[in-house]
């Protein structure tokens, strides 16, 4: 069984998540070139304008036109700027399960954003989209991100040892890889009850183990 997500706009009190458009580019190329978003994605580093816009034009749509997965910008409803991304991967139409990742701007940190669209994303998979399980994976020294995951309603499952690249800085400057463990997560359709009723000000980064 194959499928395909929708292109789809989601609104929630203070966002906006939608397709990623070439407009995008120059605040993705800026979000992703983060040292904290070095650190816990892989992300490749530097990320230029021009994988920015390779990324939004060309791999991000073949991921949803393949059924693979999805990419939204999650963007402020009254400014229209981008905060952050959403991004499925390896959604399996059969089990009718994916993965669910998440990256926040520097400057939008603190505002609870990430919270905010991942429960919306969780939201519309499990209930409009009749999804039965969206699973995290954090890095187990990312506790930022394990509180989103927490606030939105996810279960730990558990951990899988030494399976994560996390990035440091090295003397001369470059990254080195380290290595860490994961930390599953996942959220089935039961989980919603009750979630997002105080969500979290914090803001994390999920695996993002996708990006090329």
């Amino acid at each position: 069984m194959t499928g395909t997500f929708p292109n789809i706009s989601i609104s929630t009190e203070r966002l906006v998540l939608r397709p990623l458009d070439e407009d995008d580019v120059p605040a993705l190329a800026e979000m992703m070139n983060d040292e904290q978003v070095a650190a816990w994605t892989d992300v490749p580093q530097p990320f230029g304008e021009d994988a920015a816009r390779t990324w939004i034009t060309a791999y991000a749509p073949a991921e949803r036109e393949g059924g693979r997965g999805l990419a939204l910008a999650v963007t402020e409803f009254l400014t229209q700027r981008l905060v952050g991304v959403i991004q499925l991967g390896k959604t399996n139409w059969h089990i009718r399960s994916t993965e669910l990742s998440y990256v926040i701007a520097p400057w939008a940190r603190g505002e609870g954003y990430a919270s905010e669209a991942a429960l919306a994303t969780a939201q519309w998979l499990l209930r409009d989209q009749k999804l039965e399980r969206i699973e995290l994976r954090t890095a187990a020294d990312n506790t930022a991100s394990q509180q989103v995951a927490q606030k939105i309603g996810c279960i730990s499952e558990g951990v899988l040892r030494n399976a994560c690249i996390a990035h440091v800085r090295a003397e001369d400057g470059t990254w080195a890889d380290v290595r860490t463990d994961f930390i599953v997560w996942s959220l089935l359709p039961e989980d919603l009850d009750g979630a997002g009723e105080q969500l979290s000000d914090s803001d994390g980064f999920t695996s993002f183990s996708d990006w090329n």
